[in-house]
């Protein structure tokens, strides 16, 4: 098998009514508001009718085709289908900024866009200020003959080296970086999650998995997707997370597993008691960011062994907390193994003693240390080199090891705040921000938050004779709303004296507050979190 659309295929002949795909029910929604299961071999039929199409365009290797279908099972049905003929996609997040857009299709060479009819303007908008073409068609009117490329496939053979996707994380210059990802990726993925075992144990064309996670995210849309396609198990894939009927559609749509961010145990505990609580098949819970006080009470309340793992998009493969005994009463996500290999390090690269703080590197075992990661950073060989400098791919995460080499998650060492599993740019934000007339200086922080994990606060200098008020507050929010995707605003601005630097002028974010105090109760810090809120095209 060189590719997944190879493994989906050979899945879909030898189980062809194994359940592939359910969507639960949910009557306001715009599509299939009754909910639908699609077996593997009624969405291979589906997936190579859209290959032939897409073959008939001219498509092939060293085509790029942006993805904005959201959460529907169409974008699996297309991604698959170009990844057959070698095309790489580039799945898009609905909620970002149009210059975000812009950028992404702009730096990844898309030549082609697929979009929901309600992406369709916004997708013509940056189009027509790109000066290579960028072809656009829409789920709902798709073309019999899909407009062809610019330029012909490359001649080259499709293999697991053939590149899959681009897909757009957070960097710490303000600009998102593209991680290029071959079918090598996938399966190596794909395989790690099928065998890992423990809580997380996979039997083969027996789970039915509950992701309530976005398709442009790798968790689902690489690592889980390309597991249950080699495993022969079904992906159930609502739009979003609905608290309300959690527990309502675990048990309809029968799941035996279900992956969650931080944020989404807080709710599901604060909610009062149904019977579909009790009533569900799952066997476990995958995800990060589950508060080591409310871990326990999860876990005896639902009786679901809740398993936290540590991966980026960049390493692909996860460490899990998965074997007894599991740590859940602390930030523990798993031990390296024999072969996907890790260790926390100094400033200068230095193991640190276990037990004490230090930034997580990973590698896989052997002469290929890069074997399963991405590929690299599009367009930026220096940035990859960086990250891999010394043979070790550099997380930007702080953990400490035990004695025993189990892994414990510190901080993020990068400038990235993490907003319910959204990696937020500090950099891009600021950016945001700081051409506001009255702002002066402007520095962001991660704060802690009970629902979100965590929360942008903008730490602002004013000018001379501006008023620190409630007003201002609203108004440098407003300003911010106009430049970035709604979940990027501050949550929290805090009007502070001129920002402490070091002598070469590097603003010393622990510095901005006495230690141990709460940045949140500043007399001057204001509550913005009521303003942000998602937007519906």
């Amino acid at each position: 098998m060189n590719t997944v659309f190879d493994a989906f295929a050979m899945t879909a002949a030898a189980h062809p009514s194994n359940p592939w795909l359910c969507v639960p029910a949910k009557a306001d929604r715009d599509y299939e508001p009754a909910g639908i299961e699609i077996t593997f071999g009624a969405a291979f039929a589906a997936i190579a009718a859209l290959l032939t199409r897409y073959r008939a365009a001219g498509y092939g290797p060293g085509h790029r085709v942006a993805l904005m279908l959201d959460n529907r099972p169409d974008h699996f049905l297309h991604m698959w289908a170009l990844n057959g003929l070698g095309v790489s996609v580039v799945p898009v997040n609905p909620d970002c900024m149009p210059h975000e857009f812009a950028h992404q299709m702009e730096h990844s060479d898309a030549d082609l866009a697929v979009v929901l009819a309600r992406h369709e303007a916004r997708t013509m908008d940056v189009a027509q200020a790109r000066l290579k073409p960028l072809p656009i068609v829409t789920l709902e009117r798709l073309p019999d003959a899909i407009p062809a490329p610019t330029t012909k496939p490359l001649r080259r053979d499709i293999s697991r080296a053939s590149e899959a996707a681009v897909i757009y994380t957070s960097g710490t210059t303000g600009r998102p970086k593209g991680c290029l990802i071959d079918n090598a990726f996938m399966f190596a993925v794909g395989d790690w999650y099928a065998t890992i075992g423990g809580k997380l144990k996979l039997e083969p064309g027996r789970e039915r998995v509950f992701v309530p996670l976005p398709v442009f995210h790798v968790n689902v849309g690489t690592n889980t997707a390309a597991a249950l396609i080699l495993t022969a198990n079904c992906l159930i894939l609502p739009d979003r997370f609905h608290p309300a009927s959690w527990w309502r559609d675990v048990a309809a749509t029968r799941a035996t597993a279900m992956h969650y961010l931080g944020i989404m145990p807080p709710l599901l505990l604060k909610a009062p008691p149904c019977p579909e609580e009790t009533q569900h098949r799952i066997k476990f819970g995958l995800g990060a960011g589950l508060d080591p006080q409310l871990h326990v009470k999860f876990e005896e309340r639902f009786r679901i062994p809740m398993v936290e793992v540590w991966g980026m998009t960049e390493t692909g493969r996860f460490f899990a907390d998965c074997h007894e005994p599991r740590r859940i009463t602390t930030r523990a996500f798993g031990k390296p193994t024999a072969a996907y290999l890790a260790m926390a390090v100094d400033e200068q690269d230095r193991e640190v003693p276990r037990g004490a703080p230090g930034e997580l590197v990973v590698r896989w075992a052997g002469d290929d240390p890069r074997r399963g990661f991405l590929r690299g950073y599009l367009e930026d060989e220096a940035a990859t080199e960086a990250a891999w400098r010394g043979g070790w791919f550099h997380t930007g995460d702080v953990v400490t090891q035990a004695p025993d080499g189990m892994l414990h998650f510190v901080e993020r060492r990068k400038n990235i705040i993490q907003r319910s599993g959204e990696n937020i740019s500090a950099a891009e934000v600021e950016n945001g921000l700081i051409d506001h007339p009255a702002v002066q200086q402007v520095a962001m922080l991660a704060v802690t938050d009970a629902l979100r994990d965590e929360e942008v606060m903008a730490c602002v200098v004013l000018g001379p004779g501006i008023a620190p008020d409630d007003a201002m507050a609203r108004g440098i929010f407003a300003h911010g709303k106009a430049r970035l995707a709604y979940f990027k605003l501050p949550g929290w601005i805090v009007f502070v004296a001129p920002l402490p630097r070091t002598s070469t002028q590097k603003i010393q974010k622990g510095l901005f507050f006495a230690p141990g105090s709460d940045p949140c109760a500043h007399p001057q810090a204001h509550d913005l979190r009521g303003l942000k809120k998602r937007s519906v095209a």
